[in-house]
């Protein structure tokens, strides 16, 4: 029998609260072994993790690249793979090497068979995929079923042809379809990091409303704690609320620090919109069970009659190489904007004497506006400034031109009042130039409205 239908059986059988654990907020950054150990000394029916978020930009979506390091992803997965197996209970990942895309999964499933042949595990696998397939989002657009989500503009059949990779966001669904066939692991490709937790809850019976605002919560571990952290967390479940406990003792789950925790990615606190339907947290209640626990209850779901699922898309804008180099001279700190756009002009009569610019030159001056969007009026300026130049080109070598013309005219760039003519920069270590790669952009980042969202991820069994 495997680990899915043994759950599912033991508690139609008998009936109790549900006990499930938060291995990692993004698997692959590390998995504190001493709560990991004491979350699975508490018995849980099952373990999940996220492995991937928007966090990280659209590059390695694009690339098909893994945001974590290969040592501490195999090491992450081998820590949860044993201990799902030690105790016989499914393991849920979702969102497969970071981004979730083929390639993604590929990479991540590859780690998962190589960790079973050294280590001698056996277990069944489902495997499920979030790549959709470019006909049906050109059919999609043409039939004005896709809308872009905040300011994004509409979608075009050019974009779909563009983007290197585009994954659907799958919700609890897929996820049920595979722990109902009977499976011990689920990699999953891109997936809402609620349906990893919610989906076995609500196959059981235990309401919808709860588990999905369970999900929400563990899927960050002990994120929602004081101090907040990534250690596991533990939930239990029944049919009025759940407790969460931090597995690390040094961590508290309390009232205000978990309520606070429903800002986390929301841009409102009482609203989750997931591709089944909405979760309500305008009636979530939160009570302190003891010093480190909290229990909470009242949240209430609604099915959606107009399912939709969000898809994701990176596409290559070019080649990016940066300049990185510091200023102390207060004149040059207090006239940044005219020296730099006059370098900017300088950089482009020279390199774009024989051929139109093709490129965009663009800088951030840390400690003045590199972060915020706005700058208070009259502030005063810092004694110094991180400036950072980036340019993307078609070409790795044209980029490279750019940004190394542009640090020796900055360089030298003669401004009113200037002291010295040395030199207007400081550079960290040299070469100050570096060469990043392709650059890309998220032009998908939309919903598409369909009537059956399961279809769009394919289940595959394999027994490894």
């Amino acid at each position: 029998m495997t680990a899915s239908a043994r759950i599912l059986e033991a508690l139609r059988l008998a009936r109790r609260p549900m006990r499930l654990v938060g291995a990692s907020g993004q698997l692959g950054y590390g998995v504190p072994t001493p709560a990991f150990d004491a979350a699975l000394a508490r018995q849980p029916d099952l373990i999940g993790a996220d492995m991937g978020s928007i966090d990280i930009g659209p590059t390695y979506l694009g690339k098909g690249e893994m945001a974590t390091a290969p040592a501490a992803t195999r090491r992450d997965l081998r820590k949860l793979l044993h201990g799902a197996r030690r105790l016989d209970i499914p393991l849920v990942i979702g969102s497969a090497g970071s981004a979730g895309a083929a390639p993604h999964l590929e990479a991540t499933l590859a780690i998962v068979r190589e960790i079973a042949r050294a280590d001698g595990l056996r277990f069944r696998l489902g495997v499920l995929r979030s790549d959709l397939p470019r006909s049906l989002l050109a059919r999609a657009v043409s039939n004005g079923r896709v809308r872009g989500i905040d300011d994004m503009p509409a979608l075009t059949e050019q974009d779909v042809r563009d983007a290197a990779h585009i994954v659907g966001q799958m919700g609890m669904g897929p996820f049920r379809r595979a722990l109902a066939v009977g499976v011990d692991v689920i990699i999953a490709g891109r997936a809402c990091d609620t349906a990893i937790f919610a989906s076995l809850p609500t196959m059981l019976g235990f309401p919808t409303g709860l588990a999905v605002h369970m999900a929400k919560i563990i899927e960050c571990a002990s994120l929602c704690c004081v101090p907040g952290g990534r250690d596991a967390i533990f939930a239990e479940l029944d049919d009025e609320g759940f407790v969460l406990e931090s597995m690390n003792p040094q961590r508290r789950a309390t009232p205000t620090s978990v309520a606070a925790h429903s800002l986390y990615e929301q841009a409102d606190p009482f609203t989750v919109y997931e591709p089944e339907g909405r979760l309500d947290l305008s009636a979530a209640q939160y009570v302190a069970a003891d010093d480190r626990r909290t229990r909470v209850s009242g949240a209430r779901w609604e099915t959606s009659a107009d399912p939709c699922v969000k898809i994701e898309g990176a596409s290559r804008i070019g080649e990016r190489a940066v300049l990185l180099a510091g200023a102390a001279d207060p004149r040059f700190i207090a006239g940044h904007k005219d020296i730099l756009a006059a370098v900017s002009e300088v950089v482009r009569d020279l390199v774009c004497e024989d051929q139109p610019q093709d490129y965009t030159l663009r800088f951030r001056v840390y400690g003045v506006d590199g972060v915020r969007m706005a700058v208070p009026e009259h502030e005063p300026p810092p004694g110094e400034v991180f400036v950072m130049g980036e340019c993307i080109a078609p070409t790795a070598a044209r980029a490279a031109e750019v940004v190394r013309t542009c640090k020796q005219y900055l360089l030298h760039h003669g401004y009113p009042g200037r002291l010295s003519t040395a030199g207007n920069l400081a550079f960290p270590f040299t070469p100050p130039e570096v060469s990043l790669g392709a650059a890309y952009r998220f032009s998908v980042y939309h919903l598409l409205h369909v009537a059956d969202p399961d279809a769009l991820f394919p289940l595959e069994i394999e027994t490894v």
